[in-house]
């Protein structure tokens, strides 16, 4: 099922959290997102083979996905965009990634389906048309991935965040806003002092986002902050999180 996100008539942006059947939870909780533009379209992290059949089904009460004008992928891992193969077999459709990574998506593709159809977003990030708005690439960079980025819409205000604010729950728990920050933190404190590399660059990232309009944060996996209020708690939290290499020492290298 769909999460409207937002809708205003003529820009739609939708979130789908529950479309890997694994009841076990062998496999991490991912969203994937669709940002619709006056009848141009822009998929973001679309995931691997297990969300494909579902999000290509669920998306057609929304948007044809034979219409996809971008793919938009915050970087390369598997979650993110192993079923890109598909995608461009089903859609003209352009990826968009980080330019670190772009040489490296044909890995996932057959044949020369990725031929011309990979723009290559620079360090410092770029604006992208859709439909008559335009569409953020953020840098995001080391959060975790060194070619890293997230996308903003300015017409929702929503920052898509890709891992910084991920929170690691059970499949079809992530479909409501975060409403209690503090009891929030024991699902992404773990998952963010390992994934995101330093608090130098969370407090640099935090600098940056504040000098936008951000009205909702939505990440990759797990629920999102939604209001002004909750946007500035997870800004609060994670800009004096120790993580990453602040925390490794000698014991973390040591031969097994």
């Amino acid at each position: 099922m769909a999460i409207e996100l937002f809708n205003n008539g003529t820009h739609l942006c939708l979130m789908f959290d529950d479309l890997i059947d694994d009841e076990n939870n062998a496999a991490v909780q991912a969203n994937q997102f669709l940002i619709v533009d006056n009848g141009h379209g822009a998929l973001l992290d679309p995931g691997g083979n297990m969300t494909y059949n579902g999000l290509l089904m669920a998306m057609h009460n929304y948007f044809p996905p034979k219409r996809l004008e971008y793919i938009l992928a915050s970087h390369a891992d598997p979650d993110i965009i192993a079923s890109i193969n598909k995608w461009m077999i089903h859609a003209d459709c352009r990826v968009v990634i980080s330019k670190l990574w772009a040489r490296f998506v044909p890995h996932f593709c057959s044949g020369s389906n990725a031929e011309g159809r990979i723009e290559a977003i620079p360090d410092e990030g770029m604006n992208l048309k859709l439909g008559e708005s335009i569409i953020k690439a953020v840098p995001a960079h080391f959060m975790h991935s060194e070619g890293n980025f997230q996308f903003y819409d300015p017409i929702s205000k929503i920052l898509f965040t890709g891992d910084m604010g991920a929170s690691i729950v059970h499949h079809g728990e992530a479909d409501t806003p975060v409403e209690d920050f503090r009891a929030h933190i024991q699902h992404m404190e773990g998952f963010h002092r390992r994934y995101m590399i330093s608090n130098k660059i969370c407090r640099y990232w935090v600098n940056m986002v504040r000098q936008l309009d951000v009205e909702m944060i939505v990440p990759q996996h797990g629920r999102p902050f939604k209001g002004k209020k909750m946007v500035n708690e997870f800004l609060n939290w994670i800009e004096h999180l120790p993580c990453g290499v602040d925390l490794m020492t000698q014991d973390n290298y040591r031969l097994p």
